[in-house]
C-alpha cells in the first residue's frame, strides 16, 4: 500500500515491487475497478478476467448486484457506453483463481493483511469505535475465543475452518452499521413451523445408525440414550416462561439443538454426530438450510469445527458459542 494523502475518490489500492501502481475509484467504502485494471494489475489477458469473474458469479461465491457497479461513460462517437465496475470482493476472490507471477505475490501480500486484520482487530473509525466499545469487546471476545480454542490438541487440522468460522461471523455484523444501531447480539429472526419431536428424533437417529453400521463407523451403542437426557433436551429448545418461548428463534432453537446434545451426552455414543445431523434436519426442515446461492448457511467442514469446539468448551462459553451460531446463520 503506497503511503499516500488519499485524494477524494482515489486511492492506491496495491502496488507488487515491480508491478503496476493503480489509481482506482473509492467509493461506498469500497474501491473499484474494471476488467481492463484487474488485468492489468494480475499481469493477466482480460478474457481470462472475464472467465473467472463469470465462474465466480456462477458458483455464487459472490453476489452480483452487490459486487458489480454500471459506469456509464460518453465516448467521443457522443454514444454513452456501460462499463462494469467491480468492488475489492470480487478483486481478492479474482486474485486467489489467477495463475500469474503478480497474482501469486498479490495472494501473499492479501492473506498476510486480511489475516492480520481478522486476528488483530479491524479498522474503524476511532470517534465511532469509541462509541461503540461495549460492542467491539463482544465481537473480540468471539474472536479471542475461537484464537483460543484453535490451539487445542483435539481441534488440530481445523485451524483453517475456525479462521473461516471468524471470516464468516465476522461478515455477518456488518460491523460499522451494527455498531451504530448496537445490535451486536444473539441474533433472533426467524420462525420456523417445523417441530421437532422425540418420536422423529428417534426415528432418524435409528435410521443413521443402521447406515453408519453397515459401513463400519458405528457400533450398537451408538444413539442408545442415557435415561430421558435426549427427551429433555428437545424439550429445553421448546420451553417457555411465563407463556413465552424461552428460545423465540429458529437461530436460537437450531443453536441451542446443536449445543445441548454435544455437551449433555445423551446418548452412550454418538453425541456429535447426531448433535449435526439433528441439526442440519432441524434447518432443512424449516427451509433454513441454505442460502439464496443454493450453498449451505454453514457447511460440513465448518460444522465439524463448531461440534469439536462445543465439545472442548467450558460451560461459561455457552453464550459466546450460541451468538457465533446464530450469526452464521444469519448470513
Amino acid at each position: 500500500m503506497k503511503q499516500q494523502e488519499i485524494k477524494k475518490g482515489e486511492i492506491v489500492i496495491y502496488k507488487s515491487p515491480k508491478g503496476p501502481e493503480i489509481q482506482v475509484k473509492l467509493d461506498k467504502d469500497t474501491v473499484w475497478l474494471n476488467a481492463h485494471l484487474i488485468a492489468r494489475l494480475f499481469d493477466v489477458n482480460r478474457p481470462a478476467i472475464v472467465k473467472h469473474i463469470n465462474n465466480i458469479y456462477k458458483t455464487g461465491e459472490l453476489d452480483e448486484s452487490s459486487t458489480c457497479s454500471i459506469l456509464e461513460q460518453v465516448a467521443a462517437d457522443g454514444k454513452i457506453r456501460k462499463m462494469n465496475l467491480y468492488n475489492l470482493d470480487m478483486i481478492i476472490s479474482v486474485g486467489y483463481r489467477v495463475n500469474s507471477k503478480q497474482a501469486t505475490q498479490f495472494r501473499i501480500w492479501a492473506t498476510k493483511t486480511l489475516k492480520k486484520h481478522l486476528v488483530k482487530g479491524y479498522t474503524i473509525n476511532e470517534k465511532r469505535l469509541l462509541q461503540a466499545r461495549n460492542q467491539l469487546q463482544e465481537l473480540q471476545s468471539a474472536i479471542t475465543f475461537l484464537q483460543e480454542k484453535s490451539k487445542y490438541e483435539s481441534l488440530s487440522g481445523q485451524e483453517q475452518e475456525i479462521l473461516n468460522l471468524l471470516a464468516d461471523y465476522s461478515k455477518t455484523l456488518t460491523l460499522l452499521e451494527q455498531y451504530d444501531k448496537e445490535k451486536l447480539a444473539l441474533v433472533k429472526k426467524a420462525n420456523g413451523k417445523f417441530i421437532l419431536n422425540y418420536d422423529d428424533a428417534k426415528r432418524i437417529i435409528q435410521e443413521v445408525k443402521k447406515e453408519l453400521i453397515s459401513k463400519k463407523e458405528a457400533s450398537e451403542l451408538f444413539g442408545q440414550e442415557n435415561s430421558n437426557k435426549f427427551q429433555g433436551v428437545l424439550g429445553s429448545i421448546y420451553q417457555t416462561f411465563d407463556k413465552k418461548a424461552l428460545y423465540s428463534s429458529l437461530e436460537e432453537k437450531a443453536a441451542h439443538l446443536l449445543y445441548f446434545i454435544v455437551k449433555d451426552h445423551p446418548f452412550v455414543d454418538g453425541n456429535k454426530r447426531i448433535a449435526s445431523f439433528l441439526f442440519i434436519y432441524f434447518l432443512d426442515c424449516n427451509n433454513f438450510l441454505y442460502r439464496k446461492t443454493g450453498e449451505k448457511k454453514i457447511n460440513d467442514n465448518a460444522l465439524t469445527a463448531l461440534t469439536l469446539l462445543i465439545a472442548i468448551s467450558h460451560p461459561n462459553e455457552k453464550d459466546k458459542l450460541i451468538k457465533i451460531i446464530t450469526n452464521l446463520l444469519a448470513i
